[in-house]
């Protein structure tokens, strides 16, 4: 099965994931890239270390390397969604970040 994945809009009309993906060095591009594959290929199955549960919702895509950044992603039905990207400087995710997502998700659900 192939898994949809789509990035989160705001009721602005703004792609801000999509965005963030694009201002990255193009190693670090490429890899964010590599990470999207593997959720599309195989959705919940890809775990540690391209993958971790952050919370009951919400997990994060995590690109290691000259940069670290995390995706904040969802599950509905047959999709992926993309709902907040950042650059990891520090062990602790930032309340911040995980905030951000959570209000993201929260949004999409009151949507629907």
């Amino acid at each position: 099965m192939t898994w949809n994945v789509i990035v989160f809009e705001s009721e602005r009309g703004e792609k801000l994931v999509e965005e963030f993906i694009k201002s990255l060095s193009p190693s670090t591009k490429a890899k964010v890239i590599h990470g999207i594959d593997l959720l599309e290929k195989h959705g919940p199955y890809v775990g540690m270390p391209h993958t971790r549960k952050v919370s009951n919702l919400l997990y994060e895509l995590r690109v290691r390397g000259k940069e670290e950044v995390r995706i904040f992603y969802a599950f509905s039905k047959e999709k992926i969604i993309l709902l907040h990207g950042f650059k990891k400087k520090k062990q602790k995710t930032p309340l911040k970040e995980i905030t951000t997502s959570s209000k993201r998700l929260n949004s999409i659900i009151e949507r629907v």
